[in-house]
């Protein structure tokens, strides 16, 4: 069974730091996109930042210059470095992933049951 599990959320004063971390097991690691999403008021998920199986990176406007994704591949991990944290990055934040290239929520099959972020 697919599984995710995140970790390093926390409650953090405005300008502060946290990294998250996501650990994906139970399916091909490597071969996967992988994503972090946050619940904003609405009924979608926001798009955080979304790291594809060749590398490449996506930002969602909120994180632009201020959050890093990176992957680990060999430990079947995924890091979101977040820097500069803003009350409004208030959430929980979900890692989810997906074999198919897409930036919306809906179309990430697999997801773990999130981290929560409070800035103050």
């Amino acid at each position: 069974d697919v599984q995710l599990v995140e970790s390093g959320g926390g409650s953090v004063q405005a300008g502060g730091s946290l990294r998250l971390t996501c650990t994906g097991t139970g399916f091909t690691f490597d071969d996967a996109d992988v994503g972090w999403f946050r619940q904003v008021p609405g009924p979608e998920c926001e798009l955080v930042s979304v790291v594809v199986s060749d590398g490449n990176i996506v930002y969602g406007e909120s994180a632009k210059g201020r959050f890093t994704i990176s992957r680990d591949n060999a430990k079947n991990t995924v890091y979101l470095q977040m820097n500069s944290l803003k009350p409004e990055d208030t959430a929980m934040y979900y890692c989810a992933t997906s074999k198919l290239w897409s930036l919306e929520s809906s179309d990430f099959p697999y997801w773990g049951r999130g981290t929560q972020v409070t800035v103050s």
